[in-house]
């Protein structure tokens, strides 16, 4: 498990940089007004939101960081958080539980447990469960406020 953990650091690490992140915090005088209690997030199910298909919860949304989110969707069987879409940002998917289907441009894959996904700007992109339990993924995106 510790393996697991530290290959999921590694990624959201790599992940974040490449959205620009680490750059931006760094080179920012703004990255001086966080304290670490604002950095810290653990996951508290009493703050996680209801949707049509689970929950979700916000590790980082827009009020509290420079220009990248990250969640948690948990998604019930045989359901998705949406119709596939479209939109500018780039964004990804890293399968922590379940089973997920991958819409990508017209084709899809099956995807398990420490699977990553990439969905490149402007591409129609869509992601539901295929299994019988719950499929928990994290998804990160830039904000482009």
């Amino acid at each position: 498990m510790e393996k697991l953990a530290k290959f999921i650091l590694v990624l959201f690490i790599g992940a974040f940089a490449q959205l620009g992140y680490a750059q931006k915090a760094i080179s920012t005088k703004e990255s001086n007004r966080y304290t670490i209690e604002d950095c810290v997030n653990t996951f508290d199910v009493n703050k996680a939101v209801k949707t049509k298909s689970g929950y979700q919860y916000w590790f980082a949304d827009k009020k509290n960081t420079e220009e990248n989110t990250l969640k948690m969707s948990i998604v019930e069987p045989g359901k998705s958080t949406h119709e596939p879409h479209r939109h500018p940002e780039e964004e990804f998917f890293y399968i922590l539980e379940g089973k997920a289907t991958f819409y990508l441009d017209g084709n899809t894959v099956e995807a398990g447990p420490n699977t990553s996904l990439y969905c490149p700007p402007n591409a129609e992109h869509g992601i539901s469960n295929a299994g019988n339990s719950n499929l928990k993924y994290l998804v990160i995106k830039k904000d482009l406020r």
